[in-house]
């Protein structure tokens, strides 16, 4: 971790970006808000928030050309933070009223309604952290602040010869869940660190130290 990380939360049209760059603040990042190939690429971490339709958060990411700047940084080992629907569009699709709108591919699944008696899954629920998380070291058996109703309900990448099995954490609402990735340089969590107290404080804290 660099002495004071540089983090640029990517500003391309998704609401609650402002929480999310204090909390980073508080974490111990100096954070930029930009939507700038040039910002994005330089900084040592990018975070990419995600609020509403997963077809709209697609559609904004598009028009900054998000998915070749999240590709770029990732090619190169540099590291990406998705958060809500920004998990979300790192899988292949997602299908939300009918609707089916590609993703970015970066790990494949389908992300779906999920099959619970009561939706949003709206408030604070527990994770089942994976084993030798760094991203919940500390704070495995915290609970975090969730605001969804669709979610990744199967993983299905399998581990190459050349790479780490990503570590996969899951919670459940009406039915299991990811609720976070680790996978290299890309980390994502279907809940808000950013809302999530003390305990989204020190998960943040938690990536910026591998920077």
């Amino acid at each position: 971790m660099a002495a004071t990380p540089h983090v640029v939360v990517f500003d391309y049209g998704s609401g609650n970006v402002h929480s999310a760059v204090k909390a980073l603040e508080h974490a111990g990042a100096r954070v930029s808000l930009s939507a700038t190939r040039q910002d994005a690429m330089d900084a040592d971490g990018l975070v990419v928030p995600g609020v509403g339709a997963f077809a709209s958060v697609m559609a904004g990411l598009t028009d900054k050309r998000g998915g070749e700047i999240i590709e770029r940084r990732l090619a190169g080992g540099r590291a990406v933070l998705g958060i809500c629907v920004g998990l979300q569009v790192m899988f292949d699709r997602g299908v939300e009223h009918g609707v089916d709108t590609a993703g970015l591919a970066q790990w494949p699944g389908v992300v779906e309604k999920l099959d619970a008696p009561r939706l949003p899954h709206m408030g604070w629920n527990s994770v089942e952290a994976a084993p030798g998380s760094e991203l919940f070291a500390g704070i495995e058996r915290e609970r975090f602040y969730f605001v969804h109703s669709y979610a990744v309900t199967q993983w299905s990448l399998e581990p190459g010869p050349q790479f780490k099995p990503p570590r996969v954490s899951w919670s459940e609402h009406g039915q299991r869940f990811v609720a976070a990735v680790e996978n290299g340089p890309l980390t994502a969590t279907q809940f808000h660190p950013e809302k999530s107290g003390d305990a989204g404080i020190a998960l943040l804290t938690n990536w910026l130290r591998r920077l």
